[in-house]
């Protein structure tokens, strides 16, 4: 979907020699597919206990294909189509023949030689192949190992950060508005910083968060070089309408990323928003398959909830206990959609997913968490630092939109004139390094 005849500039691509792109696949998907190599044969002997002679034959063969993968990526072999039969591998294997009429000069899509974007989802969906071909591995996440060990090295922030919240919600009646708009951009940034622990970006070594995150927010503020908090208030605040009678039902959608210790800032911030009566619902989406290592499934989702509810300090416990309540009486609801899953940038939702874009439409605000989201709201395209934000969405406005991320891709809009340069001269890895982000916002309803 094209705005006012605006042809897009270039996906970012391995092609560009010394690119974070090209590093990406060069270093850090191989290690990525070795490190699922490593979990299949860890866990050999569970497969034979679970599943006999037949488990121990799915783990060669899943091995055995993975390994193949990697020679594929590492020599830059042409793209292969799909060869399950999930859901979605028609959907793959039609925008496979899109890209292939974009190549120039009718080179086979490749690993080095093809979008960065489309290149790495494209690896995550053939692990996810493996496992599919290979029953009864197909429901094994490879992942799940390095998700939980960073909900788990994360207990003493949860449990400040549970401890933070609980303590609020029992004054929250005496709470001048100056006060809840004062936490609420503390739980906003919480959630903004919690996006730091990405388990692809280390390719899988431990990112945890070992410190109480509230104590780090004033020292991180400068690190946020787009900082559009006072849109997102007012977007809130303009939700509940004015007068008893026009009292809206405010909807905010949560676009997550990473399960471990981001996802529970993600439930806190959701939780503060109901209890503060700046929201009546919360609706959450997650992968539909395991992704990107440590994105958030739906598994994930109610492990983490579970987990805290069953928790043995207080007031983590007591968190969890109105998490799990408020999915019970519907208050919060998880969603997936094999879109989410898909190499697709966010303009060719309306088309490609129109029920999904017509849910967001639904949406009072819509928060984008994490890189890989913002990679596919801009397109992960060269653009310039100050193109506008609305305009690198490409008429991607389902409702008022906000990301939320931490720089770890080379893509970021929205910027002052010389606000790059001076970055870029004070720390070269700016844009790859997660030290810096964003709280960038777009609204349909925002004069230009």
């Amino acid at each position: 979907m094209e705005v006012e005849g605006i042809f897009p500039p270039l996906s970012l691509s391995a092609k560009f020699e010394g690119s974070f792109a090209y590093l990406t696949v060069r270093d850090r998907l191989p290690t990525i597919l070795t490190k699922v190599v490593d979990t299949l044969h860890r866990n050999k002997e569970n497969f034979f206990k679970d599943y006999g002679e037949e488990g121990i034959k799915a783990e060669k063969r899943a091995i055995s294909f993975l390994s193949k993968l990697r020679n594929e990526l590492q020599t830059d072999k042409p793209v292969l189509l799909l060869t399950d039969n999930a859901e979605d591998t028609e959907a793959w294997n039609e925008y496979m023949g899109r890209q292939q009429d974009l190549m120039e000069d009718g080179q086979p899509v490749s690993w080095f030689k093809s979008p960065w974007l489309y290149m790495e989802c494209y690896m995550y969906r053939r692990i996810q192949e493996a496992l599919y071909m290979n029953p009864p591995m197909d429901k094994f996440d490879v992942y799940k190992e390095g998700k939980t060990q960073s909900f788990f090295e994360s207990q003493q922030a949860i449990k400040s950060l549970c401890t933070y919240l609980q303590e609020l919600i029992t004054n929250m009646e005496n709470m001048t508005e100056m006060k809840l708009r004062e936490n609420f951009l503390k739980f906003l940034q919480v959630s903004l910083w919690g996006n730091k622990c990405d388990l692809s970006i280390s390719a899988g070594q431990d990112n945890s968060q070992r410190s109480n995150p509230i104590d780090s927010l004033s020292d991180l503020q400068r690190f946020i070089i787009v900082d559009d908090s006072n849109m997102v208030w007012s977007t809130l605040v303009a939700a509940q309408g004015s007068g008893s009678s026009l009292k809206k039902h405010a909807r905010v959608d949560i676009v997550l990323d990473n399960a471990g210790f981001e996802l529970v800032t993600d439930l806190v911030l959701a939780d503060f928003l109901i209890s503060a009566g700046l929201a009546k619902q919360i609706r959450f989406h997650g992968k539909s398959i395991p992704w990107f290592v440590s994105d958030v499934t739906k598994q994930d989702f109610e492990w983490t909830i579970m987990q805290t509810v069953a928790a043995n300090h207080k007031w983590m416990s007591a968190s969890g206990a109105q998490w799990k309540h408020f999915m019970k009486e519907g208050t919060w609801s998880y969603h997936d959609h094999p879109f989410w899953t898909l190499p697709y940038e966010f303009c060719d939702m309306a088309l490609d997913a129109a029920d999904l874009y017509r849910t967001l439409q639904g949406s009072d605000l819509i928060l984008f968490k994490g890189d890989l989201n913002y990679r596919k709201l801009t397109g992960d395209r060269k653009w310039e630092h100050t193109v506008l934000f609305d305009r690198a969405l490409r008429g991607f406005q389902p409702a008022p939109l906000c990301s939320l991320r931490t720089l770890k891709a080379d893509v970021q809009v929205g910027l002052q004139p010389g606000q790059a340069e001076k970055l870029s001269s004070q720390d070269p890895d700016w844009m790859t390094s997660g030290k810096y982000a964003v709280v960038q916002f777009s609204s349909p309803h925002r004069e230009q």
